[in-house]
């Protein structure tokens, strides 16, 4: 059976400098807020490129961060309207909710299941303040639309990065040098480092990346009770730390992340040159470096017999995502609404193993088996 994600195997390479951390972190006896979780924090926002960093409990509480931040510091208030993706994970709109802010559904293109910005002015309001950006599956959205329509509007622009680790939008008229990283695409971005993610820790973790020095400083603060001295608290804050043994674990990771994100795209590249069968669509890809592939998702019509197919035949298969939001008991108030393309891709959907460790034997495998369905 090819599994769908090894992360044992993933994280094999790891084990010897797992042990000799988790030594050290043991003996220097300080577990909360420590030297990993700030050097971490310093690691993390050099590679994406940007001044700050700070860690956080998960990608979700990251997020949620980023909405209670920016509120505290007045660009924002509760009931003010979020442009959202109406095919994303549901956490990117509950954190909207989570945050007393409105989330507003916008469909994707079809072809990068990507927030479509020609349909994002239609939806803008007096109480629109914010566009969340989400990179599905790995793959950049289109921030330069986006930006382009934020900046006529007023709008901030943050990112849920929490499936898009490295991914970088090349500017077409200056030196790679120059490109910039998810992360460093907009006013905030939040990340996950949940295990499954292309750079992954042993359990929960996220993380914030900004250029804004002021929300930063609210930021840090929130993540701990709001206070940024000890016994002292100035906001109404949650308590929501990126610990030390994940942050030093995520430490050991981050120098392979891009060599593990290059080999995430060969195994790319192979199913979408390779596979040949008119049932299936492959997605979208220009093969830049704008897309980590955290998943490769392909689509059919009838996507529940062709997983059973894969299964009979020995490859595990995901559904990312069964259900659309809008479809979800959680917002019933959502239930009667139309959202064609989304409901249409969360039908279709289905994501191949995809992994750093996906050796060329089980593509070829996956491959063939694809094309005899």
């Amino acid at each position: 059976m090819i599994s769908f994600l090894d992360l044992k195997k993933i994280n094999e390479p790891y084990e010897t400098a797992f042990q000799e951390k988790l030594k050290s972190v043991l003996e220097n006896g300080w577990y909360i807020l420590g030297k990993e979780t700030a050097v971490f924090e310093s690691n993390f926002s050099s590679y994406c490129g940007t001044k700050y960093g700070i860690g956080a409990g998960n990608g979700f509480d990251a997020l949620v961060l980023i909405f209670k931040g920016y509120i505290e510091l007045g660009k924002l208030k509760k009931g003010d309207e979020v442009i959202v993706p109406a095919n994303t994970y549901i956490a990117s709109i509950l954190a909207i909710s989570q945050a007393d802010l409105i989330p507003v559904l916008v469909e994707p293109r079809l072809e990068t299941y990507n927030i479509n910005p020609d349909l994002i002015e239609s939806k803008i309001t007096s109480r629109t303040k914010a566009i969340l950006a989400v990179h599905l599956y790995g793959q950049l959205a289109e921030m330069n639309a986006i930006h382009k329509i934020a900046n006529q509007n007023n709008l901030l622009v943050i990112e849920d990065a929490a499936q898009a680790h490295g991914a970088v939008l090349a500017e077409s008229r200056k030196p790679k040098a120059e490109s910039k990283k998810s992360g460093n695409l907009s006013n905030a971005a939040a990340f996950s480092f949940y295990p499954g993610k292309n750079l992954g820790a042993l359990g929960d973790g996220g993380a914030i990346t900004t250029n804004d020095a002021e929300l930063a400083k609210v930021l840090f603060s929130l993540r701990n009770y709001g206070s940024e001295k000890k016994y002292h608290n100035e906001f109404i804050g949650v308590n929501s730390r990126l610990d030390e043994l994940q942050a030093a674990f995520l430490n050991l990771k981050l120098p392979n992340l891009d060599n593990e994100n290059q080999k995430r795209r060969e195994a790319a590249k192979r199913y979408l040159t390779e596979i040949k069968n008119d049932k299936i669509i492959v997605p979208f890809w220009d093969l830049s470096e704008n897309h980590v592939f955290h998943l490769f998702v392909i689509r059919t019509e009838n996507r529940d017999q062709l997983q059973q197919y894969l299964l009979e035949n020995g490859v595990q298969t995901m559904v990312h995502y069964p259900i659309p939001p809008h479809q979800q008991k959680a917002f019933s108030e959502w239930n009667t609404l139309s959202f064609p393309i989304t409901e249409k891709i969360h039908n279709e959907v289905l994501s191949l193993p995809m992994s750093p460790v996906l050796t060329n034997d089980e593509v070829s495998f996956v491959v063939e088996i694809l094309n005899q369905y």
